[in-house]
C-alpha cells in the first residue's frame, strides 16, 4: 500500500461513516411516517404480524451498530497516522498530511493556512509522501 492510500483510508472512511449517518436519518423519517396506531395484529402466514414501523427500527438499529463499529476503527487509524506523521522530521510536511488527509483542506486552504504558494504545499506534500513510512 502506498502512503496516499494509507492516509487516504481516514478520509474514504469517515465519508462512508456520513453516508451510513444520512441512512439513519432516512430511516428516521421513514419509520415516523408509516402508520402504525390503527395497526391490528391478525394471523397470516404469509405476512409479518410486526407493526409496519418495527422493520424501520430493526434496519436502524443495525446500521448504529455498524456505525459504531466504523467509528472505533477510525479512531484507531487516526491514532496509527497521527503517530507515522509525527515521524516525519519536517514541520511542514507534518503539517501538509494532517491538513489535507485528517482535516480534508483543500490545496488552497493549506496554501493560505501555511502562507505558502500553491506550487509550495504540492513540493511539500510530494516531499512528505516520499519521507513517509506506512505502518505494518
Amino acid at each position: 500500500m502506498t502512503a496516499k492510500e494509507y492516509l487516504n483510508q481516514a478520509r474514504h472512511l469517515d465519508a462512508l461513516i456520513n453516508c451510513r449517518l444520512r441512512e439513519i436519518d432516512y430511516w428516521r423519517d421513514l419509520s415516523s411516517s408509516v402508520s402504525g396506531s390503527n395497526f391490528e395484529p391478525h394471523y397470516n402466514p404469509n405476512k409479518p404480524t410486526e407493526a409496519p414501523f418495527v422493520r424501520c427500527l430493526e434496519k436502524i438499529d443495525a446500521i448504529q451498530r455498524d456505525v459504531a463499529e466504523k467509528i472505533a476503527y477510525l479512531v484507531r487509524l487516526e491514532g496509527e497516522i497521527n503517530t507515522a506523521i509525527d515521524a516525519l522530521e519536517m514541520r511542514d510536511e507534518q503539517l501538509v498530511l494532517r491538513y489535507r488527509y485528517l482535516d480534508d483542506c483543500t490545496w488552497e486552504e493549506i496554501s493560505r493556512m501555511l502562507n505558502v504558494s500553491l506550487r509550495t504545499v504540492h513540493r511539500i506534500h510530494g516531499s512528505a509522501l516520499q519521507n513517509f513510512s506506512v505502518p505494518d
